[in-house]
């Protein structure tokens, strides 16, 4: 979980300067759905995407 906290802050917090609270909030609901839970590579699925990984169980 430690490492998730480190790539979210590098990749995402320390790159911006976010001016309200809401800006920051929608930044990391973004990050986490749209590149970190879908594009990532997972160790558990044999280093594929989950999108790469659904598209070859079909």
């Amino acid at each position: 979980m430690e490492s998730f906290w480190s790539t979210l802050k590098h990749e995402l917090v320390f790159r911006r300067q976010f001016i309200i609270r809401n800006e920051a909030i929608t930044a990391i609901f973004d990050y986490i759905e749209g590149f970190y839970n879908r594009t990532r590579l997972h160790l558990s699925l044999g280093f594929k995407s989950p999108l790469d990984y659904e598209s070859n169980l079909n």
